[in-house]
């Protein structure tokens, strides 16, 4: 009888590698792997030698660094999109790409299910379901972390016990998840709240006392609120994610220690490396403030956190984010120019801003003899604003 195939999201790690072999045994299904190259700048050869030692009929290495970056980093760039004001959703990011390219290489192989190694109490297992439902509900989700609960030592022992060799042993502290967005540093000592964490758990990002002793500045340029350039030199939207994350790390910039409301209702502490996100939002808000209107740029803010909330919660590929997406795209189509950042000792602050567009005009905003300002226009402005709050007063007797 002719077994079913299946497509598993395959990072090469000991959960991933564990469940070829699981999925091909347990549930009877033909295993195609599938690795989507986000930017953890993986071994393609040593990835597929180990997918298919471990039972997969096939491997599918797909190079996204570039699509990532251009359209999914960059939209999320557009809106600002932090998470709880602070978390730049790298991993959040990358799972609709993942489930994008999961049903692609299902279409592609003639699979009736995807599969992947998500817990049954992180996020993760949300994108990656809602990203295929959202794109293929044809599809059937298979999660045997989330119905068996595979302990790490469970998935060591059944590995040494099949002979599937993995990169994990007993001796390493940290989960980790990476990509050209960020980088996430999970258990060991990071599941107390209070404890800082340790400088080993950084690989990214260097501790603001070994950072340079000389203040670092960057000149990142826009053409409608994607970034182009670093320094004038224009660059791809993977390759300038990665320049930019490589000054910022340096300096100290990126660093994030997060009490995170997971989507399952759980509060986690949650360490992230951002350092390129970090720095590429900042100078992102600052040129946008400059080249829109408050009027605008009010309700975008609104839009901006519902953005970031749907990316948390898998809703990527919802009409709700879609609609907002073309907000964005009016909105920043006069975000150009270029903004400084300065760096030092793990701080951030914009220090200059060009732009053709610039809302501004120096003859209105001037305290100097060139201004041009109608002073005189104010008092009747202040007059119609505020004669709704003195009709209230003069009915209520003042006061509040």
């Amino acid at each position: 009888m002719k077994r079913e195939k299946i497509v598993l999201a395959y990072s090469g790690g000991l959960d991933t590698s564990v469940l070829v072999r699981i999925l091909s045994t347990d549930y009877g299904y033909d295993v195609v792997c599938c690795h989507a190259d986000v930017g953890e700048a993986r071994d393609a050869k040593a990835l597929t030698d180990r997918a298919k030692a471990a039972g997969a009929i096939a491997m599918e290495m797909v190079d996204a660094k570039e699509e990532f970056a251009k359209d999914f980093c960059f939209p999320a760039l557009q809106a600002n999109a932090l998470y709880e004001g602070v978390y730049p959703l790298s991993a959040a990011l990358s799972r609709p790409l993942i489930g994008k390219h999961l049903v692609d290489v299902a279409h592609q192989y003639g699979a009736t299910a995807v599969a992947h190694g998500a817990t049954g109490k992180g996020n993760d297992q949300v994108r990656f379901d809602l990203a295929v439902k959202g794109l293929d509900p044809a599809l059937k989700i298979i999660a045997p972390q989330r119905e068996r609960n595979i302990s790490r030592d469970e998935a060591m022992d059944y590995a040494a016990k099949h002979g599937i060799a993995v990169p994990t042993t007993r001796k390493s502290p940290f989960s980790i998840d990476e990509n050209l967005w960020g980088r996430s540093i999970e258990g060991g000592v990071l599941e107390d709240p209070n404890t800082e964490p340790p400088e080993e758990a950084f690989a990214w990002t260097k501790s603001w006392q070994d950072a340079p002793a000389e203040p670092g500045l960057i000149r990142i340029g826009f053409e409608a609120g994607y970034p182009v350039s670093v320094n004038g030199e224009k660059l791809s939207p993977a390759r300038l994610i990665a320049r930019v994350g490589e000054f910022a790390g340096l300096h100290g910039v990126g660093r994030i220690d997060l009490m995170e409301n997971r989507v399952v209702g759980i509060k986690s502490r949650e360490t992230y490396e951002c350092p390129a996100a970090v720095a590429l939002i900042a100078a992102h808000q600052d040129l946008e403030r400059f080249t829109t209107l408050g009027l605008s740029a009010r309700t975008k803010g609104q839009l901006d956190s519902t953005f970031a909330q749907l990316t948390y919660d898998g809703f990527w590929y919802s009409p709700l984010r879609s609609a907002i997406q073309a907000f964005n795209d009016e909105h920043n189509k006069f975000v150009t120019g270029e903004v400084t950042l300065k760096l030092f000792k793990a701080s951030l602050r914009v220090v200059g801003r060009t732009s053709p567009f610039g809302v501004y005009n120096k003859l209105l905003s001037t305290y100097g003899r060139e201004d041009k300002f109608d002073h005189r226009a104010a008092e009747g402005f202040i007059n119609l604003l505020g004669l709704q709050l003195q009709e209230y007063s003069r009915l209520h007797g003042g006061g509040a």
